[in-house]
C-alpha cells in the first residue's frame, strides 16, 4: 500500500470557526416524550445541512452558519455511536458566594448570519423539522455590540486562537477515535446588574477584566497578586505549564425596555476539562474563596455541555 493510501483523511467537522456575525440565535432544546421523539430527532438532525443551504442561498453574502450539539443524556439513544471521551452533563461549580448552574439541554442549535432574517429563517425551518419532538428550554438572541464588545462596554474574545491554534483547540483529533472531528460545547447565560458594574469606577472594572475598557491593552495582577483578573481566572494551564485555549463566541443579548442585559457565553473545545476548570478557578476562585469579581455583577442562569459531532455522523442519522 502507498504512503498516501495509508495517509488518514481528515474529518470533516462542523463549522465551529465560523467567523463572529452580526446575528445569532442560540437554541436549548429538550425531547419530548412523544412516541416518535427519537425518529424524529434523528431525521430532523441529519436534514440540518440542507436546511442550512436552503436559506443561505437567499445571500450567499450572508455568512450564514450552523452547528448542532447534541447531549450526554440523549446521546445514546440518538446517535447509537461511541460516546466521546469526555461527554457529560455540566457539572454544577458552587462557590462561596456564586453558583454556576445546570441546567436541562438534550440538543443545542447554534446559528450565525450577517443577516436576522436569514437566522430567522433557518430557526423556524429547523424547528418545523423537529416538529413536537422537542420543547424550547431557552432561545436566545444574540447581537453583536459596536466592536466585538460586551454590554458591561469591554472587548470580548479577544484571547481566541487564530491560525493552525484554531483547529488545536477546538477539534478532537485521533486520540479520541470517537470523538474525533468533534468539538464540546458548554454554554451559559449570564445576567448583569448594570447597576452594580456601573457604580464602579472604570479603573476598577479594568481591574476585575484584566483589560483597558477603551483600547483593549492587557493588564496584569501585580497591583492586586491575591486578587485574579477575570482574565487571568480564565486562562488555563496543565501542570506541565503549558496553556490550554478554546473558542468564544460568545453574544450579548438583552432589552432595554424590559430591564435585560446579558452575555451568552458559547465555548467551544477540544478538551472539556479546559472550561470546566476555567468555571472552578471563576465561581470558587483562585485560592478558593477569591472568586471572578465579575460573578458580583453578572449571574449565570443556565449551563449546559454538548458535543459537536462531524457532519458525517449527523448525514448517518437519516438512513
Amino acid at each position: 500500500m502507498s504512503d498516501s493510501a495509508q495517509r488518514r483523511v481528515p474529518i470533516e467537522p462542523q463549522r465551529v470557526d465560523a467567523p463572529l456575525t452580526s446575528n445569532a440565535i442560540m437554541l436549548t432544546l429538550t425531547l419530548t416524550s412523544a412516541p416518535d421523539a427519537v425518529a424524529t430527532v434523528r431525521s430532523a438532525l441529519a436534514s440540518v445541512g440542507d436546511l442550512v443551504k436552503n436559506v443561505a442561498v437567499r445571500d450567499l453574502s450572508g455568512a450564514l452558519a450552523c452547528t448542532v450539539g447534541i447531549g450526554s443524556d440523549v446521546w445514546d439513544a440518538v446517535t447509537g455511536a461511541p460516546r466521546p471521551a469526555e461527554l457529560h452533563p455540566f457539572r454544577e461549580v458552587r462557590g462561596a458566594v456564586h453558583t454556576a448552574p445546570s441546567t436541562p439541554g438534550d440538543l443545542f442549535v447554534h446559528i450565525r448570519a450577517e443577516r436576522h432574517d436569514l437566522c430567522f429563517e433557518l430557526e423556524r425551518q429547523i424547528l418545523d423539522a423537529f416538529g413536537g419532538a422537542v420543547a424550547v428550554a431557552d432561545e436566545t438572541v444574540g447581537f453583536r455590540y459596536f466592536d466585538a464588545r460586551d454590554l458591561l462596554g469591554f472587548v470580548d474574545g479577544t484571547a481566541n486562537p487564530v491560525g493552525d491554534a484554531l483547529p488545536a483547540s477546538t477539534l478532537i483529533g485521533a486520540e479520541d477515535p470517537a470523538g474525533e472531528g468533534g468539538s464540546y460545547l458548554v454554554v451559559q447565560k449570564y445576567v448583569h446588574d448594570m447597576g452594580v458594574w456601573r457604580a464602579h469606577s472604570t479603573e476598577t472594572q479594568e481591574a476585575i477584566i484584566g483589560r483597558t475598557k477603551l483600547d483593549n491593552v492587557e493588564l496584569d495582577d501585580a497591583a492586586a497578586p491575591d486578587q485574579k483578573s477575570h482574565k487571568t481566572l480564565s486562562t488555563i494551564t496543565d501542570d506541565a505549564g503549558v496553556e490550554h485555549d478554546i473558542l468564544r463566541d460568545n453574544m450579548p443579548f438583552g432589552s432595554p425596555a424590559h430591564g435585560e442585559f446579558g452575555t451568552y457565553f458559547i465555548g467551544y473545545a477540544r478538551e472539556l476539562w479546559v472550561i470546566e476548570r476555567m468555571l472552578e478557578r471563576m465561581f470558587i476562585g483562585d485560592p478558593p474563596g477569591k472568586h471572578d469579581r465579575i460573578l458580583d455583577a453578572s449571574s449565570a442562569c443556565t449551563g449546559s455541555v454538548f458535543f459537536i459531532p462531524p457532519p458525517v455522523l449527523l448525514e448517518s442519522l437519516g438512513a
